[in-house]
């Protein structure tokens, strides 16, 4: 046991080494204000601490997905490698300062759909992580069936993204809603009606990306060097005057508690799951489709706890530095998506973020 303890001591400082190098750097280029004591609080923890930035990984990893390759599912979890072509990923998801982890993240495998399309996603819960983990375990699924069944309706001038996708979230719902209502206690039914999930949807294909976005986490394309945004966030004030007016329209209110909320209560006005607050959070998510260009660079897909403290074009011009090794920890090209990734939640961490943060950075090129 004691040697145990001593080899665990030795990776925790090599872990802390490597992170205080990667802070020392972000600093030096302007990522991080150059301030002593947040540099020491940054890495002057416990490695047993479990709110420690250097300790806070519940799961990364680096893989590439290939067109016409077959996989079971991963649920975001382990890698697919092939030898030909494809798209580089990496995800990372960390507890940070908050007491439990209540983000998720999905990988689809590369047979998903056939491989005509790659499926991202991060799903932030909130009251709970149960609905995080069933969108993570069905949303793919479910997404799936619906694309299928739209493909088989004679086909008209576009096929139509923005129906399938809220048909499918509408669904992943009702199907939430289904699973509260078989449990056995009355008690346990109505805490999960106060639970519920954002949700990030991002599909990746030959021709096209197509993004839904229900919530406050974010989407951004990297071309020619330029952050762009593919989702606005779902803030009823002061960003979104127009969700503000929809949930007034409904009968409820906004008002400023800790921040402008739904109810007083979310933070968020659109959602799956929170019953107890139907009709004023939706549901329906907003669809993006945009087509690839030979000036795609990659797409940072991230929960709010990294936008809500780092912006668009510094995620973009870290994630740029990591992939063309300006950051790098390891020798490999294959682990920059996923060095990338822990970068930015790293970067998130350094910089105040309290919340659990999940990232998914995909090479374009």
């Amino acid at each position: 046991m004691e040697g145990s303890d001593k080899s665990n001591e030795s990776h925790g400082k090599r872990r802390r080494r490597a992170f205080r190098r990667k802070l020392e750097g972000l600093i030096s280029d302007g990522f991080i204000p150059d301030t002593k004591s947040k540099l020491q609080r940054a890495f002057n923890k416990s490695p047993s601490d479990p709110h420690s930035s250097t300790s806070s990984a519940e799961s990364s990893d680096s893989g590439r997905i290939h067109e016409n390759s077959d996989g079971g599912p991963s649920g975001g979890e382990g890698s697919s490698e092939g030898k030909n072509g494809g798209l580089v990923y990496g995800h990372v998801a960390m507890m940070g300062r908050r007491r439990a982890m209540e983000d998720a993240v999905t990988v689809a495998p590369p047979g998903w759909l056939a491989g005509k399309y790659s499926f991202f996603a991060v799903y932030d819960g909130h009251g709970g992580a149960e609905v995080a983990e069933k969108c993570r375990e069905k949303m793919h699924n479910c997404l799936e069936k619906h694309i299928e069944k739209a493909s088989k309706i004679p086909e008209e001038k576009d096929f139509d993204w923005e129906k399938v996708m809220e048909d499918c979230f509408w669904n992943m719902d009702v199907e939430l809603d289904q699973t509260e209502k078989s449990g056995d206690e009355a008690a346990a039914v109505e805490e999960e009606r106060m639970m519920g999930s954002t949700a990030m949807v991002v599909l990746v294909g030959k021709e096209e990306v197509v993004v839904a976005n229900c919530g406050d986490s974010r989407a951004v394309l990297c071309q020619r060097g330029v952050a762009v945004p593919l989702s606005r966030d779902h803030k009823p004030q002061p960003d979104r005057e127009d969700e503000k007016e929809r949930i007034e329209a409904a009968g409820g209110k906004i008002l400023n508690w800790n921040g402008w909320r739904v109810q007083g209560v979310l933070a968020t006005s659109r959602s799956l799951g929170d019953r107890y607050l139907k009709p004023y959070v939706s549901c329906k998510p907003e669809v993006t489709v945009v087509r690839r260009s030979e000036s795609d660079e990659f797409l940072i897909i991230a929960t709010d706890g990294l936008f809500d403290v780092v912006s668009n074009e510094t995620a973009c011009e870290v994630v740029k530095k990591c992939l063309s090794g300006q950051i790098r920890r390891g020798s490999s090209e294959e682990t920059s998506a996923s060095e990338a990734a822990a970068t930015l939640a790293e970067l998130a961490i350094a910089k105040g973020s309290r919340d659990n943060i999940s990232v998914i950075v995909v090479q374009l090129k």
